[in-house]
């Protein structure tokens, strides 16, 4: 099993930054994906950024030039740097991993408990 730890969500206002970070643990052969969602109240969960083995990466349109997605594979963790928030930003952001625990096993996903992250003046 993997289970990952979500930090660096909080109050911040318009234009500001925030660094979310996301730390995997557990039972761990290879990670190949991680990724941040989020979901704002009465929306659905959408992918923001993702950051595959070899470290291609893609953003939401929304996002795009605004954040940047990282990992440190020594670590097994992700960051996602978010610069120039707006109101709209506001939500619940969520870590996704795609890991195997075992040699041979199968690739399952895993999600983290979820931060806030709240943009207003």
């Amino acid at each position: 099993q993997v289970q990952l730890v979500e930090s660096g969500g909080g109050l911040v206002q318009p234009g500001g930054s925030l660094r979310l970070s996301c730390a995997a643990s557990g039972t761990i052969f290879s990670i190949y994906a991680m990724a941040w969602h989020r979901q704002a109240p009465g929306k659905q969960r959408n992918m923001v950024a993702r950051i595959a083995s070899g470290d291609p990466t893609n953003y939401a349109d929304s996002v795009q030039g605004r954040f940047t997605i990282s990992r440190d594979n020594a670590k097994n963790t992700a960051y996602l740097q978010m610069d120039s928030l707006q109101p709209e930003d506001t939500a619940v952001y969520y870590c996704k991993v795609l890991a195997r625990s075992r040699n041979g096993g199968p690739v399952s996903e895993y999600w983290g408990q979820g931060t806030q992250v709240t943009v207003s003046s």
